[in-house]
């Protein structure tokens, strides 16, 4: 794949996702590349995918030009950006000028890939952990995989409101509303004794570079992210471990404490493991379920893409009790938290 062909997918993708500017910015890019910059140089050098499902060159580059808007570094750029409008030809020239004016910022912003937390993936959380505490009705010992900047770690800070019921604290830090169609959340309301994440690269929300990169790469056409992620930022507490998730995982299982339920989550991280890491992965949660009792159950909370690209696609939102290994197919959600379709009554399970 092409440069300009990985820009164009990934302008289609952002289209799809709510995001008119993002496809017209990736767009322009495609169609305007600057082939003789230290940027351009530095994409060349990259092999293998380097479209959405790989290195995500498009992403880097958009985060990092957004960066400069945010740090206000630009501001002939920021000029341009939501919520104001810009032609192709005016884009074009501002994020010319940029390349050149801030080449060693860009060179160094592009080093890392993208890294996101969308704390509106929470919503599936929050209604998730309640299937699993209203079936072991105990505190929970949470654990997040590809926890990021550890923002969905937190939800029980954070409210679900769906027609005019608020799941939740009555004063949530932010309150997450999705698209939800499907039987209501459990009533059941789970209580968090503990949390820690990992990730190869963790984020801390309190330090202002490192919010900077997790705000960098919301989209400027979608303001509401920005404020839901710095309003969820403001009360993130856990531990994010640096470190292989695995392994990490293969401790953290063996030192579950009793009379706790253990609650494994990740949302649209697994699916980027490498496929001997999610073997290796699944093996050790299967045997840790095999040895679950009732003062010292676990559960596994998936969000992630299964590969269907029927109906609304979006990601597979299930979940996995032991003792016993029931897997409860909970629904569907957006991979940005934007609907949920909710299947689960209370009563289906394998």
């Amino acid at each position: 794949m092409s440069l300009p062909e990985a820009l164009r997918q990934q302008a289609a993708s952002c289209a799809a996702l709510g995001s008119p500017f993002m496809a017209q910015l990736l767009n322009m890019l495609a169609a305007h590349w600057p082939e003789d910059t230290a940027i351009a140089r530095k994409f060349a050098g990259f092999s293998g995918d380097i479209g959405p499902a790989g290195h995500s060159l498009p992403l880097r580059i958009a985060g990092g030009l957004h960066a400069l808007v945010l740090s206000r570094r630009d501001a002939a750029l920021a000029a341009l950006y939501p919520p104001h409008n810009a032609t192709d030809a005016q884009l074009r020239d501002a994020v010319l000028a940029a390349f050149e004016t801030h080449a060693d910022f860009l060179l160094d912003w592009t080093e890392s890939p993208p890294q996101t937390n969308e704390v509106r993936r929470s919503a599936v959380l929050i209604a998730g952990a309640r299937v699993a505490a209203a079936h072991f009705d105990l505190p929970l010992h949470l654990s997040e995989l590809g926890a990021s900047g550890g923002l969905n770690l937190m939800w029980d800070h954070y409210a679900l409101e769906l027609g005019g019921t608020r799941y939740g604290p009555d004063m949530p830090v932010i309150c997450l509303t999705p698209d939800w169609t499907g039987p209501p959340p459990s009533k059941h309301t789970p209580r968090v004794a503990q949390r820690a994440g990992v990730d190869l690269n963790p984020l801390n929300p309190q330090d202002g570079n490192h919010l900077l990169r997790l705000t960098a790469y919301l989209w400027a056409d979608q303001p509401h992210r920005l404020s839901l992620t710095r309003a969820a930022a403001s009360v993130m507490t856990a531990p994010i471990e640096k470190g292989d998730a695995i392994e990490w995982l293969g401790r953290r299982l063996s030192s579950a404490p009793q009379g706790h339920l253990h609650l494994i989550q990740h949302s649209v991280a697994w699916q980027y493991f490498p496929a001997d890491a999610r073997a290796h992965g699944t093996a050790l949660i299967e045997a840790a379920g095999a040895r679950a009792t009732a003062d010292r159950p676990l559960a596994w909370l998936s969000m992630e893409s299964d590969g269907d690209v029927t109906g609304k696609q979006g990601a597979a939102i299930t979940l996995r009790l032991w003792p016993g290994d029931i897997t409860i197919a909970l629904g569907r959600a957006d991979f940005h938290g934007r609907w949920v379709n909710w299947a689960y009554d209370g009563t289906a399970c394998t």
